[in-house]
């Protein structure tokens, strides 16, 4: 749906439900595209998960029975495209604002799960050069670790997707990219570069320190979390690798954090990634290695100076053009003497995750069901000594309508 003249308070307030001041768009030839999706899951679980229960399940956290059911309608998503003017002689600019329903719920009386919280994903604009082969993106957006050409499809796990935190690395920041392309725009094959800086992030430290605030171990002497990464794209065939390097000072904004374990953290990773769609087919995947990089989901969110390898892999098959089946595998392996080394200082004693899923899918114009059968494993440990291996089940079967 376009429309020019766009009053943006009356798109917010569809998402949000009030009256906003009017902001009318600046230049009268911009041209502001709201899209978006309408997604529920009907769910039954075996199990509590990790980061949640519903469409944000991942990691299995108990070891008691605890079978339940409900209704999850958190993914649904809308997003403004903001296209402008030329200016400055051929430059051009874009913005994308982007927002869902996972920002907790309500209140935590008897009416708070039907009382879903919005949440800020994207917020960034883009300024390009003439003819398109450089840009600069400012804001909000995918750290240049996370797979967003390879997402395993689900209808189920579409904000917090399968293998998320078990496999599956990258997180949204503020921050800025800049891209180019190493290849002409008409070359068959397409190589480009991007290098971004993005706000720094940890897990506290201490108990004043304040992630809500900036006050967070990644946010001390202004050092950004830097990264890279080259993308290559024929045809069917879409590759990618990335780098990230970021130092976390432990005694925190204020300098008098406790640091039981070290001072400080210096963290690096790197993932390759891969998507390819011949035909019918399909296959998707991305392994990754690192020291260090909870901000990013890995080590299954745990803190600390903790080495980490995973991976995850989905192919699927077109039956028909409407009816599509998926299997999916991820899984996280981090360091066990890393672990235990940081547990109760970042480490929650999880020593090997592992998810695999069935998806069936049935499209049609916009409109889309499917089922999804998850299962997830996750061995633990509370003393060091310990072994305990917590799994959990969830079927789901859910719907999606484009808009």
């Amino acid at each position: 749906m376009k429309m020019k003249k766009l009053v943006l308070n009356v798109a917010v307030s569809v998402l949000f439900g009030a009256a906003l001041a009017s902001v009318p768009v600046a230049r009268a030839d911009d041209t502001v595209t709201m899209n978006g999706f309408m997604n529920t899951s009907l769910f039954s679980q075996s199990q509590t998960f990790l980061f949640g229960n519903g469409q944000n399940a991942e990691l299995p956290t108990s070891s008691n029975s605890q079978s339940f059911s409900g209704v999850d309608s958190r993914n649904t998503r809308v997003w403004w495209d903001i296209t402008g003017p030329q200016f400055n002689d051929g430059w051009s600019s874009k913005a994308h604002l982007e927002a869902d329903f996972f920002g907790g719920f309500n209140g935590t009386g008897p009416y708070s799960t039907s009382q879903e919280t919005p949440r800020l994903r994207q917020a960034m604009f883009t300024i390009t050069t003439p003819g398109g082969g450089s840009s600069v993106t400012i804001g909000q957006q995918w750290d240049l670790m996370f797979p967003i050409y390879s997402v395993p499809v689900s209808l189920t796990h579409i904000a917090f997707p399968l293998g998320f935190g078990t496999g599956m690395i990258g997180w949204r920041y503020p921050g800025v990219v800049w891209s180019t392309n190493l290849t002409d725009a008409q070359a068959s094959s397409q190589w480009r570069l991007d290098l971004g800086a993005f706000t720094g992030d940890w897990n506290g430290p201490g108990a004043s320190g304040s992630n809500t605030n900036y006050e967070s171990a990644g946010n001390v002497g202004l050092r950004p979390q830097i990264e890279g990464r080259l993308y290559f794209k024929s045809g069917d065939l879409t590759t990618y690798g990335a780098l990230h390097f970021s130092h976390q000072d432990l005694t925190g904004v204020s300098g008098t954090a406790p640091t039981p374990v070290a001072s400080s953290i210096s963290s690096w990773g790197a993932t390759i990634g891969v998507a390819w769609h011949p035909g019918p087919f399909s296959l998707v995947g991305a392994v990754y290695d690192g020291k260090g990089i909870g901000q990013l989901f890995g080590s299954m969110a745990q803190f600390g100076d903790i080495s980490t390898k995973g991976a995850f892999v989905q192919g699927g098959y077109k039956f028909t053009p409407n009816w599509a089946g998926y299997l999916t595998y991820a899984t996280d392996r981090p360091n066990n003497d890393d672990v235990i080394t940081w547990m109760g200082a970042g480490s929650d004693g999880r020593l090997k995750g592992q998810q695999e899923a069935f998806d069936i899918i049935y499209t049609t114009g916009p409109f889309g069901v499917g089922f999804e059968y998850m299962h997830a494993s996750n061995e633990t440990t509370t003393t060091g000594v310990d072994r305990t291996t917590l799994t959990g089940n969830q079927a789901s079967v859910s719907a999606i309508f484009h808009f």
